[in-house]
């Protein structure tokens, strides 16, 4: 870490100790049979980070060696000068020369070389040396220090911060002002991605504290390490306690510490607690909005989320920095919640952008993950993919487990949306291991969700259905559950359940109703077109056409097109079924939404439409009907009579009678006959 001699010394430490033995005792001998004056000369390169002549030889000089003493380092093969640098042949070398000098003289070395760089106008490696110089507490030093890291934070080197204002808390005899130092490294190496150390510096805080302010942020960096590895419930009942000591001295300090804890609590998927934090404080437009929101009153929330989505998109079109990465993040969450996808997905972009330019890498995976939902919800699956890789490849590099069980959860939903059955069950096995034990409310959810999704799409309704209940059983609020509702709605009819649908499709009706979002009217429109009265069902789902192709989710709009289709079929109104079940397919071929594709192809070939069965004329295929031909695709495929029945809205003992009359015109006996037929076929 260049700049930093102080810690380099510890990595030359901590490479030697894995060398030890008759390499590292040949080098340090070859050191020693160096003359005094060309020990000094190598070691103040040792001291050095750079190797740069510039810095060494007037180092070298305060200690009376000069670059004609590095002659016997060079014969000697310890050293290579070249140009304007010197490089030791091997990191040992460099230990070696560094270790086997005497303390005083490396406290010497460091303070000929913070001179050197202080006359050089190197304020910052100048203050690392004369902090590796110290040999107890320094305030003089340690202002220093603190002036360097916040030179780093402001030039977004957020680990360089956090180590410099570490050292410079190592450094400080004044308990409280030692507090304030580490609070702020360990504040800095959250925004670094270093969450774990973030949780080793808070453990060396003195307490208790007396200024309330740093007070404030000794809690959010324990918050933090309880939200990336334990629970989010307790993360965000640390920050309320906080708010609540902290009172009205610092209006600042507790907004924000109330708008960290509802974002703690919404990853918890706990609305009442959410409730609880926002009451606290409903006239701050970050909180206005879940206070209103959770609290009933929904006019009053969409009326507090407009200004807010407003000022961060400002913010985002002007390269702000004033908008906090919190604010940006809440902000999107709210429009989430309340279907207004596009602006979500205007201010996620915007905060993801904010995190790479200002260098907070620990919550790039966090914003990234609020980008990928919004890409789901907008049925962008492939750009879904694309931003959850890239973040989840973030969080493992970060050791974010919490984070990263979001985005495996997240990750699954497309995946099963492509019919990929191992990859969602090695991504939900790994999400729900770290996050039901800890509370993980919403990652519980979400992973339950791709699991159901995934069984929806491939015909097995029961199994979906359960999947999907247990999903809504981890939230407490319809509110952070309305996106799967329309999945359990048909769920729960294609298995034979109405009275389990008619709940959901009512809760999702009055919530469309009341947020007035054209996607989710849509998909309100479809739950009714399957739990309303039959005369009404085509005016609802031509009314969700309708509202699909405004809001552009092509995904919802082939299902929608599928259940019509399917419909239409049951009215033995063929050729308007075939218009709707081709578009139905179409549209899931596009997405390479394969069981989906299937099912729609499926009911397609039902209706007398052509498919890639009832194209081949030139085999025994072409001597079914089109019924018969669809129930031996899926008997092929291993699906059970029932499973085929839900499929088709069939049941189970007419499926039994088609393949009955099939086996002997297709001159097959079995199903692992059948399914070879149509391999070769």
């Amino acid at each position: 870490m260049k700049g930093l001699p102080g810690l380099l010394v510890e990595g030359l430490d901590r490479t030697a100790a894995g060398l030890r033995g008759r390499i590292q005792d040949g080098f340090l001998e070859q050191v020693r049979r160096l003359p005094e004056a060309a020990r000094l000369a190598v070691l103040v390169a040792a001291a050095d980070d750079t190797g740069s002549l510039g810095t060494v030889l007037p180092g070298a000089r305060e200690l009376g060696a000069g670059v004609e003493d590095l002659e016997p380092a060079e014969r000697a093969g310890l050293v290579v000068l070249s140009g304007e640098l010197v490089r030791f042949r091997h990191p040992l070398v460099r230990y070696a020369a560094y270790r086997s000098a005497p303390l005083a003289r490396r406290i010497a070395a460091h303070r000929a070389l913070a001179g050197a760089l202080g006359a050089a106008g190197q304020p910052h490696r100048r203050a690392w040396h004369l902090a590796a110089a110290a040999t107890g507490p320094d305030e003089r030093v340690a202002e220093e220090l603190e002036r360097v890291a916040e030179w780093a934070g402001n030039r977004q080197a957020m680990a360089s911060a956090s180590a410099a204002y570490e050292r410079a808390a190592q450094l400080t005899a004044d308990p409280d002002v030692r507090a304030r130092r580490l609070v702020q490294a360990a504040q800095k190496a959250a925004d670094a991605g270093q969450d774990e150390r973030c949780g080793a510096l808070a453990d060396q805080v003195p307490l208790p504290l007396a200024d309330q302010e740093v007070a404030a942020n000794f809690a959010r960096a324990r918050a933090v390490v309880e939200l990336g590895y334990r629970s989010p419930a307790t993360a965000a009942r640390i920050l309320l306690d906080s708010a609540d000591q902290t009172g009205a001295a610092h209006p600042e300090a507790t907004a924000s510490l109330l708008t960290d804890a509802v974002h703690a609590a919404y990853s918890g998927g706990d609305a009442a607690l959410i409730q609880e934090i926002a009451s606290r404080a409903p006239e701050l437009p970050v909180l206005a909005v879940p206070a209103r929101l959770f609290g009933g009153d929904v006019p009053g929330a969409l009326a507090a989320l407009r200004p807010l989505a407003a000022a961060v998109g400002r913010d985002a079109a002007a390269g702000a920095a004033d908008s906090g990465v919190m604010d940006r993040l809440m902000t999107g969450i709210y429009c989430r919640l309340v279907g207004d996808h596009p602006t979500a997905r205007r201010v996620a972009l915007g905060a993801v952008a904010h995190c790479r330019d200002q260098g907070i890498s620990g919550w790039l995976p966090t914003t990234l993950d609020l980008l990928v939902r919004t890409e789901l919800a907008l049925g962008h699956h492939d750009e879904a993919t694309a931003r959850g890789t890239e973040a989840l490849r973030l969080a493992e590099y970060y050791d974010l487990a919490h984070r990263a069980s979001h985005l495996r959860a997240a990750l699954a939903l497309p995946a099963a949306v492509r019919g990929e059955e191992e990859q969602v069950r090695t991504l939900t096995e790994e999400a729900l291991g770290y996050a039901r034990p800890r509370g993980v409310g919403r990652a519980t959810a979400d992973a339950l969700w791709a699991r159901g999704l995934l069984e929806l799409g491939l015909g097995r309704a029961q199994a979906a259905l359960d999947q999907l209940s247990a999903a809504r059983q981890e939230v407490g609020h319809p509110l952070l559950c309305l996106a799967l509702l329309p999945d359990v709605v048909e769920a729960a009819v294609r298995a034979g359940r109405p009275e389990r649908a008619a709940p959901a499709a009512g809760l999702l009706d009055e919530w469309a109703l009341a947020l007035g979002q054209p996607a989710l009217g849509a998909l309100a429109a479809r739950c009714r077109a399957l739990t309303g009265p039959e005369g009404a069902a085509e005016e609802h789902f031509t009314a969700a056409l309708a509202l699909h192709d405004e809001s552009g989710n092509a995904f919802d709009r082939a299902r929608t097109a599928l259940l019509y289709g399917e419909w239409l079929r049951r009215l033995r109104r063929q050729i308007d079924a075939r218009d709707q079940l081709r578009a139905a397919l179409d549209g899931f071929e596009g997405l390479g939404a394969r069981p989906w594709a299937e099912r729609a192809r499926s009911e397609l070939g039902a209706a007398g439409g052509e498919t890639a069965l009832t194209t081949r004329q030139d085999g025994p295929i072409s001597l079914l009907s089109p019924q018969e031909r669809e129930v031996v695709r899926l008997a092929a495929t291993g699906a059970s009579n029932r499973e085929i029945a839900a499929q088709l809205f069939l049941s189970p003992r007419t499926v039994g009678h088609h393949l009955y009359r099939a086996f002997p015109k297709l001159g097959v006996g079995s199903r692992t006959e059948l399914a070879a037929l149509l391999a070769a076929a």
